[in-house]
């Protein structure tokens, strides 16, 4: 947490207190005030109430009336507005340090190297950012908020109450306390239990979601729809079962001990007025451990509920702090990024990459120059390795030997998001967020930030321009969920237009084309070609005519080059493309 927030628990510990002694104070005022009702004579033989009649001179027992009325009147809505002034505060504490955890996950998550996400389950990642955060706030660090409070308020109602009646208060809050302690014992490994359900069957219910709505083609064409309902409703029956187990066992003490409570106050009223006092001298007492009692018996159950919440959340918790547990980079602690420029040429440097030491090579010895404004193309059958040779050299791998240099400079993880800086990517699933085209060609920058005549230059080199400005909203159009609404030429071209936006140097294009038809791979190569010449441009391509304006052709076969060169060796050589 941050100091600030330390600052504002510790303001918060100091009203808990602060309760607990006008609970205390409500609690001690009942005795005076019961005994003046019921027994006036007797009530200058209270401790408590003398400094009242020492301070005000009272000599008669109807004198006290009215003040010690105020008084009982005025501590217990003093006290009440604490207890509701607490609940506000805590509660509201609560949900923004889970608030500051959701978001601090999200940010540690997407500053992750590539490989981390590439390692991960999606479901599993959103499960933990949203779902599992919100169980944390309202499982974890509110019950654990309600403990501390109850904890302080248990100490001072039982100091009241032990003041007023020793044994009485001791037995009755040994017995409550003991049935509560039988009741944990034999509820702990059920709640342990039921929060794996929980952290498990949440993880399949959004991993079911996402697969049945993400394939929803697929879906409808294949008539699934009933076996993703099925998925569904088993991980959401499974998940729903344990959260009401979690919440049966947190509040079914309740109502055993309201009925003990009945009947302990039952024994002690029959105690108490069998000694020489009477009902008379029973009737403070009586009244007292009454409303401590009112007190106590829900701060033991709150007490109680908070324990059987934590314990139900446990996992998530667990999960939760393993994903703050990640480092974010050393640039976004210091704030900066150390620039790199790029004025000649890029260097694979004896490259060799696997993902483990025990797994096969996916590159090896990879060692060539790509000059700055020259035009790549890169080809292979599947699995040769050339993908991932593209992301080392976009940084989102790490070759396990040999260096990428840029200008000479090697880019080591320090360097990278200098590095990324240059480079802009058009995959072949170009990513369109349901929003505006000019805020999907601006990708990433803030809506008021979007420079909407750089939008419409780059989208006039992309040779989209024409067709954005005949759509009735223009460049306001909304392209619905992952562009939906749009051709594929079109998002590709979009997908330029957001590459140039960029201002990049480096313009890789990962198959850009090879799920478009002619005609349309046509236009987009025209829109490439009219490129700058001061743009490298790599490609990686399944067809021969993407290939015809390189400068360069590199063919990958089983992690290695197998040719370097022009396009007219390259087809004399007639290589494969997949």
């Amino acid at each position: 947490m941050t100091r600030r927030r330390r600052f504002q628990f510790m303001l918060l510990f100091g009203l808990i207190f602060f309760s607990a002694l006008a609970e205390m104070i409500s609690i001690g005022a009942v005795v005076p005030f019961l005994g003046i009702i019921s027994a006036p004579d007797k009530v200058f033989e209270y401790e408590i109430a003398k400094p009242i009649v020492e301070f005000f001179g009272f000599t008669k027992p109807n004198q006290l009336l009215v003040p010690l009325t105020a008084i009982f009147a005025g501590t217990a809505i003093f006290s009440g507005a604490l207890r509701l002034a607490l609940v506000i505060v805590q509660t509201r504490l609560s949900f923004s340090v889970g608030h500051e955890i959701s978001v601090n996950i999200y940010q540690k998550i997407l500053f992750q190297p590539y490989y981390i996400h590439a390692s991960r389950n999606s479901s599993d990642v959103i499960n933990s950012i949203y779902t599992k955060s919100s169980t944390v706030t309202s499982g974890v660090i509110l019950p654990f908020l309600t403990l501390m409070h109850g904890v302080v308020m248990m100490l001072s109602v039982m100091a009241s109450l032990i003041f007023i009646n020793p044994m009485a208060s001791i037995s009755s809050f040994m017995g409550f306390g003991f049935i509560y302690f039988i009741i944990i014992v034999s509820t702990r490994n059920q709640l342990v239990s039921d929060s794996q359900k929980v952290a498990d069957s949440s993880t399949e219910a959004i991993k079911v979601l996402q697969e049945g709505l993400g394939g929803i083609r697929d879906v409808l064409i294949h008539g699934s729809q009933n076996t993703y309902c099925n998925y569904y409703q088993s991980a959401d029956f499974g998940l729903k079962r344990a959260l009401g187990n979690t919440y049966i066992i947190g509040q079914s003490p309740r109502f055993l001990m309201e009925a003990l409570g009945i009947l302990l106050m039952s024994v002690l009223a029959f105690f108490l007025a069998s000694q020489s006092d009477g009902i008379i001298g029973a009737i403070p007492v009586l009244g007292a451990i009454a409303l401590g009692a009112q007190r106590l018996l829900p701060v033991l159950q709150q007490q109680y509920q908070a324990w059987s919440s934590l314990r139900g959340s446990q996992i998530s918790f667990e999960d939760t702090l393993d994903l703050l547990d990640q480092k974010l980079p050393d640039y976004v602690i210091s704030g900066g990024v150390k620039p790199i420029f790029f004025e000649n040429e890029i260097y694979l440097d004896h490259v060799s990459f696997c993902y483990d030491k025990n797994q096969d090579w996916i590159l090896r010895d990879i060692d060539f120059k790509i000059k700055k404004g020259s035009r790549v193309g890169f080809v292979g059958v599947t699995g040769s390795g050339k993908t991932t040779l593209i992301d080392i050299v976009m940084g989102l791998l790490v070759p396990t030997e040999g260096t990428v240099k840029v200008d000479g400079v090697a880019v080591s993880e320090e360097i990278v998001p200098a590095w990324q800086k240059h480079i802009a990517h058009v995959p072949q699933d170009i990513f369109l967020a349901d929003t505006t085209i000019a805020e999907n060609i601006a990708f990433g920058v803030p809506r008021d930030q979007v420079d909407l005549a750089r939008v419409k230059d780059v989208a006039f080199h992309a040779n989209i321009l024409r067709t954005i400005e005949s759509w009735r909203d223009g460049f306001h159009t909304v392209v619905g969920e992952r562009g939906v609404k749009l051709s594929g030429g079109q998002r590709q071209r979009i997908g330029i237009a957001r590459a140039l936006y960029r201002q990049a140097d480096v313009i890789i294009f990962d198959e850009a084309t090879s799920a478009l038809d002619s005609e349309t791979e046509e236009a987009i190569m025209e829109a490439i070609d009219g490129l700058s010449r001061d743009l490298t441009v790599l490609m990686i391509a399944h067809r021969h005519s993407t290939l015809r304006a390189c400068d360069e052709i590199v063919h990958i076969a089983n992690g290695s080059i197998e040719l370097f060169g022009d396009y007219q060796n390259f087809i004399k050589r007639n290589v494969k493309l997949s």
